[in-house]
């Protein structure tokens, strides 16, 4: 088989009058590319980011627009048996033209479409054409014909449009529905038949035990995940599709044709230079892997990944097809038993249940042509760097390309992966049944072999929304979400990956409309801190199987605000802050929660500094309860890990890449070994203005949580200390914690103490190393008596020390010419020095401030 790539540069040119007043002159446009992309490359059309630019952009997706390109076609693939164009993406309605007649249509940028050209090209030049229509008349079209309903911050009639839905507009993100050919463009020559399709089965077994699979109800949950394989053995069967372009009549003795099966252990390690080969002509070949080395999950083992190889051939040794891929030996599924509390859901990988830690991953960008594969994978191990072991991508986006999961697979990210359908009412018709079979069935089949992908989700909160009627769903569409969720995608699922665990929904308890929310079973989605108002003590009221969506939002840093921001925009309700903060009453919610914590800030860049310490608070709250009751709940995703352009929103980490307050806190709260604390203070008693409030207790109960594969050693130290880090009481306490497990230490009462003269620094020590520690205080920090901790920092090689003279929370080490990621920040410190280092970026400028600055100097209006 000969593949040609028809990527480069083409003609773009927009057809009709549009709002940046260019004609239909043609300019030069990259593909895999967009509109957008290509305008700005050309000069043509200001930055969609920038202020409030974004109407204007989305004015200009009312047009049509027509991609062309020339290409000449050599005379063996013309004279091949099947000659094929192929496009791994396109971005979205539009005809394809070649040579003046008309090819087909496409109407999904979630497929890979595929068009029969060899009666179509001729020597010499042939000229295509791809002619894109506007995706705002579509949807508004469809949409008058039959209603719809969906998230109102997107544009109307979307769910009309299989198109990533976030493109038009969400609670986080702008609306720019872009257009263009996104991925790769092919010219692929067949001589005969080609591989189809390749699906890898894993069959896991012990030999001193009956055959079954490694894993399940039967897989002992306290047995370490080490590269100690010797008790495993793993045989891999090959499922084999061809497609054939001469019927087999017609073929010589010669041309009989057979499948070649080579699998090759990861470079460097104990087989180096081995391999295992079967071959065949059966449509399933199967081999076994001595002395395997299984893949897990970040924090749990190593990811060693084989190469798969899968040679189409004839006979007598002529090569037709090849299909390459790594793969992670394992077992993965959710582990749903039932339990005292009710059913439990559990990543299970390699008959371990999984303590899941991590985010929910949206697009990086509305213009697609921005996402790299170096932009990702800083984007992923900045989470491996947060002690993440899970991402879920979210149903409103995109399918990621392949090497987001490559670079999830080597990472070891576990990914949940959604359909992708969210916060929608959807028709179902003859027309779009056959789309969306068509598009699972070709995402499953790019991804299934990923040691990463952990589950497949049908959609995002549609079960619970449907239910409650909260898009105006008709009769038949209430019944069609069953028809599409609960028989049309899981159908495919299983004929496609029977291996994979299937979910319906998320939050779901199972499907059926039988109470997605139940928090004693399946999955669950918490918003009642933030959209409900409530504090953030409320996540103690609760023990959700697994956590799968929870946040709060915040500002970006003033970095960031700048790079979209003049000077007299800087305040948060300004207009273009404002089109820049998508949630309805966001900013108002924000300065809500601020009133409950925080001093007024003394001003624009303290203001946003507070709104990240909240966010992390709130979400810490959140992730340290969950981690104490592990076994009980078994995940916690936090919404969202990244943003899809510049603004407030619920990420931990901004457009540009900057960690916010809360990714630095994610990386403290999802540590291996992490030490937590549940305090009772004000935040739990009667309001402190009323004029008799009465007495209050003042409490820490501290919590050892240990993901790790071993039991833990170590010294729980705490102290009681004063404003300025006098030490009034301490204790340590030695504890052996149990391999993924926890232990609760006694309470300790401090009840007669002054809530607004103390906090309590608590940390685990394991061989004279503090490897996890915290701080708590009994009264909001607006109310504490804080002292001048004169903070400092100085600066030697790839090292910062900080220095306090007093008590110092929620330290913030900024650099002022440029960008820096440290080893920690945001932190809790006594009086003394802390050392930080450089992970990467670099600054020869510091500043140094905490909580105390929020309001040091008086507000100035």
């Amino acid at each position: 088989m000969q593949s040609v790539s028809l990527s480069g540069i083409w003609k773009l040119k927009i057809i009709g009058e549009n709002v940046y007043h260019i004609g239909e002159e043609e300019l030069d446009a990259p593909v895999p590319g967009s509109v957008y992309g290509a305008l700005l490359d050309n000069g043509r059309m200001p930055d969609p980011h920038y202020r409030i630019n974004e109407p204007d952009a989305l004015k200009l997706m009312e047009n049509d627009f027509e991609y062309a390109t020339a290409f000449e076609v050599a005379d063996g693939m013309r004279k091949a048996d099947a000659l094929l164009l192929h496009f791994d993406g396109i971005d979205t309605l539009s005809d394809i033209w070649l040579n003046g007649r008309l090819l087909g249509h496409t109407d999904n940028m979630h497929r890979i479409w595929e068009f029969h050209v060899g009666s179509f090209v001729r020597e010499g030049s042939n000229e295509l054409q791809v002619r894109l229509y506007s995706p705002n008349r579509y949807c508004r079209e469809q949409n008058d014909r039959v209603f719809a309903g969906g998230e109102t911050d997107t544009l109307t009639g979307f769910p009309h449009l299989r198109k990533a839905h976030c493109m038009l507009g969400w609670d986080w993100g702008p609306r720019l529905p872009d257009a263009g050919i996104f991925r790769d463009v092919r010219l692929i020559a067949v001589d005969r038949a080609r591989l189809e399709s390749v699906y890898v089965l894993q069959h896991h077994e012990r030999p001193d035990t009956s055959e079954r699979d490694f894993g399940g109800e039967e897989a002992s949950e306290s047995a370490a995940a080490s590269q100690e394989t010797s008790n495993v053995q793993v045989t891999l069967t090959f499922q084999i599709k061809t497609e054939e372009f001469v019927q087999k009549s017609e073929r010589t003795a010669g041309e009989r044709l057979i499948k070649r099966v080579t699998v090759t252990p990861p470079a460097g390690q104990w087989a180096a230079g081995k391999k295992w080969t079967v071959e065949g002509d059966a449509e399933e070949l199967s081999l076994r892997v001595d002395h395997p080395l299984l893949w897990w999950p970040n924090g749990y083992g190593e990811q060693p990944l084989y190469t798969a190889e899968v040679s189409l051939l004839y006979a007598d040794g002529r090569l037709l097809d090849t299909w390459i891929r790594r793969i992670g030996l394992r077992t993965a599924g959710v582990n749903t038993g039932k339990d005292e509390w009710g059913s439990g859901f559990a990543h299970e990988v390699n008959g371990l249940k999984i303590f899941a830690m991590g985010a929910e991953y949206i697009p990086e960008d509305n213009l697609f042509c921005r996402i790299t594969k170096e932009r990702t994978r800083r984007l992923l191990k900045d989470c491996v760097e947060a002690n993440y072991n899970t991402i879920r991508v979210w149903g409103g986006g995109y399918y990621p390309d392949d090497w987001f999961y490559d670079i999830c697979d080597e990472l070891g990210l576990l990914v949940w992966q959604d359909c992708m359908f969210a916060c929608a009412s959807y028709e179902l018709t003859d027309e779009f049944e056959e789309n969306i079979r068509a598009e699972i069935r070709d995402n499953v089949r790019r991804l299934r072999h990923h040691a990463c992908l952990a589950l497949w989700s049908g959609n995002n909160e549609m079960e619970a929304q449907v239910m409650e009627k909260e898009w105006s769903p008709s009769m038949k569409q209430t019944g069609d979400y069953i028809r599409i969720f609960e028989y049309i995608i899981p159908k495919v699922l299983k004929e496609e990956d029977p291996q994979a665990f299937y979910w319906p929904s998320s939050p779901s308890s199972g499907g059926s409309f039988d109470d997605p929310n139940d928090e004693n079973r399946g999955d669950a989605h918490y918003w009642q801190v933030w959209h409900g108002n409530l504090p953030f003590t409320a996540y103690r009221d609760h023990f959700f199987r697994y956590l799968s969506e929870f946040g709060f939002q915040s500002f970006p840093c003033l970095k960031t605000v700048e790079a979209f921001t003049e000077k007299e925009d800087r305040n948060i309700f300004s207009r273009v802050m404002e089109m820049h903060q998508r949630g309805r009453g966001a900013n108002g919610k924000i300065l809500s929660y601020l009133s409950a914590m925080y001093l007024y800030p003394r001003d624009f860049p303290h203001l946003l500094y507070a709104s990240q310490l909240l966010q992390a608070d709130a979400v810490r709250y959140g992730i340290e309860h969950f981690r104490r009751h592990r076994g009980r709940c078994m995940g916690t995703l936090v919404w969202q890990l990244n943003d899809i352009w510049p603004g407030a929103s619920w990420s931990s980490i901004d457009y540009y890449g900057r960690w916010k307050a809360l990714h630095y806190t994610e990386k403290r709260a999802f540590a291996p070994l992490m030490i937590s604390c549940e305090e009772k203070g004000e935040l739990d008693g009667r309001p402190y203005c009323i004029a008799e409030p009465a007495p209050i207790e003042k409490s820490v109960r501290l919590h050892v949580a240990n993901e790790t594969g071993r039991e833990a050693v170590g010294t729980v130290k705490w102290r009681l200390c004063g404003p300025d880090s006098r030490v009034f009481h301490s204790g340590d306490c030695p504890v052996t914690v149990p391999a993924y497990d926890g232990i609760w230490l006694e309470k300790l009462d401090f009840s007669e103490e002054d809530e607004l003269s103390v906090n309590v620094s608590y940390e685990f020590v394991v061989d004279g190393e503090t490897v996890s520690e915290g701080c708590c205080l009994f009264t909001a920090p607006k109310h504490y008596r804080y002292e001048d901790p004169l903070l400092s920092c100085t600066v030697k090689g790839d090292v910062i020390t900080v220095t306090a003279r007093a008590f110092a929370q929620k330290v913030d080490i900024e650099a002022v010419d440029g960008d820096v990621w440290l080893s920690d920040n945001f932190f809790d410190m006594q009086a003394g020095e802390r050392r930080v280092r450089i992970l990467r970026g670099k600054a020869k400028e510091f500043t140094v401030k905490s909580v105390y600055d929020i309001a040091r100097l008086p507000f100035q209006p």
